[in-house]
């Protein structure tokens, strides 16, 4: 990978390793979403998908994880302006929009843990599916401060 090449480079020219790169590990876009039958509305949970390790809020089994989770959405440039509830901090989200990685991202920082240290991860903060009764899900409903 070329250095800083997410400044260069759009998203959808590319590689693979780049692409996968850009992700900040923040485990947001893992976590269980309501969406409102009324209005459409999409609401966080601060309940994790069943395959995220909260700790590393990385996902236990990435190249599998459409066989064992269906309605997970695989980010693809293509999507990235269709999802409308990817966090404001969300790098794809920013790159998308035009805008600079910031300094707590780990390809500035040259530190995957950084993304924890500035408390932009959900590494403390959720719970795993496998812990909460799907109908318990809206006792669970948060609202990220970005």
């Amino acid at each position: 990978m070329s250095q800083r090449f997410w400044e260069t480079t759009p998203l959808h020219q590319m590689t693979a390793d780049e692409w996968e790169s850009v992700c900040d590990g923040c485990g947001k876009c893992c976590l269980i979403k309501l969406e409102d039958d009324e209005d459409g509305e999409v609401y966080f949970t601060d309940v994790a998908c069943q395959l995220l390790d909260c700790d590393s809020c990385r996902c236990t089994n990435y190249a599998e994880r459409l066989t064992y989770v269906p309605d997970c959405i695989q980010l693809t440039p293509e999507k990235i302006g269709q999802i409308p509830w990817l966090p404001k901090t969300c790098a794809y989200r920013l790159l998308y929009e035009g805008r600079k990685l910031p300094q707590w991202h780990p390809l500035i920082s040259g530190d995957p843990a950084s993304v924890h240290r500035a408390g932009i991860s959900v590494r403390g903060v959720v719970v795993s599916e496998t812990q909460v009764k799907q109908e318990h899900l809206e006792d669970h409903v948060i609202h990220w401060i970005e």
